[in-house]
């Protein structure tokens, strides 16, 4: 196996006999940087710098004529050594593919894969979709939602308003320790990063070592912060911020947010290996 996620917790900085769970989400724009270099692998090397357990990643291509046919899903799992690779098609075009993943080398299993709605009349938006996996994490099983929300108000909300439904957060199988993360399209003071607020806790808000956490977009000049990491109560943030180096300056045009969590009644070094 590829050791470039060969990090352990302690290494991070936590303490021996306390499990860290290290989070990172990241809109790839289909791996086409800034400077107009489609690379999947500078994505993975991204990926490696950040050290995460748990990898979300949006707007990914998968068999699509525009990215040369790659699979980029399973080439950044593999140029990261990742064996878990959970994607979910938000768009299907005969056998082009195009939406989100969840990466970890962690044992895990798919609970829901589905579309959420756009709006009525509007055919033409870009569909959106969300991806919900089940990781293990020591003795800890951890529910993961992964999402790209629409560019509409009225959209988000929608999607919102779904996501924190039956078939989602509201379901009896969605218990905690839970994170939901993502590229939401909403700044602190939108009403969808309000709704989903009132219901779980904005882990950047609370472990950025800023007076204000950093925004996630554009790289170059990151000004808007719409990628997010929500949290259940029982997960105790230990640090959030954005992951900035030379490489993720042109890689996409967001750039990756990280946090470092750590779970309820977890007694294991997190880490992947």
């Amino acid at each position: 196996m590829n050791s470039r996620l060969k990090r352990t917790a302690t290494e991070r900085g936590g303490r021996p006999g306390m499990s860290r769970l290290r989070v990172l989400t990241y809109n790839v724009r289909r791996c086409l940087g800034v400077d107009g270099i489609m690379s999947p692998a500078r994505i993975a090397a991204v990926i490696a710098e950040a050290q995460p357990d748990i990898i979300a990643l949006q707007e990914l291509d998968v068999r699509r004529l525009r990215s040369g046919g790659v699979d980029q899903a399973e080439e950044i799992a593999r140029e990261l050594g990742i064996s878990f690779v959970h994607f979910h098609p938000a768009l299907r075009v005969m056998e082009e593919e195009y939406g989100d993943a969840i990466l970890t080398a962690r044992p895990s299993r798919v609970i829901k894969a589905g579309a959420l709605p756009g709006l009525p009349g509007r055919p033409r938006l870009e569909p959106r979709g969300a991806l919900w996996a089940a990781v293990q994490v020591g003795g800890t099983e951890v529910n993961v939602i992964n999402t790209h929300l629409g560019m509409r108000r009225r959209e988000r909300w929608m999607q919102a308003e779904m996501l924190l439904g039956d078939e989602w957060l509201g379901s009896e199988a969605c218990q905690a320790p839970l994170v939901l993360t993502g590229d939401f399209n909403s700044f602190p003071q939108g009403r969808v990063y309000g709704l989903l607020s009132r219901r779980l806790r904005d882990a950047h808000l609370i472990g950025s070592t800023m007076t204000r956490p950093s925004a996630t977009f554009p790289t170059q000049w990151p000004v808007f912060r719409i990628d997010h990491v929500f949290v259940s109560d029982d997960v105790e943030v230990v640090f959030a911020g954005t992951h900035r180096s030379g490489t993720s300056a042109l890689a996409s045009d967001h750039l990756p947010l990280v946090a470092d969590l750590r779970l309820p009644g977890s007694d294991q070094t997190s880490g992947v290996a």
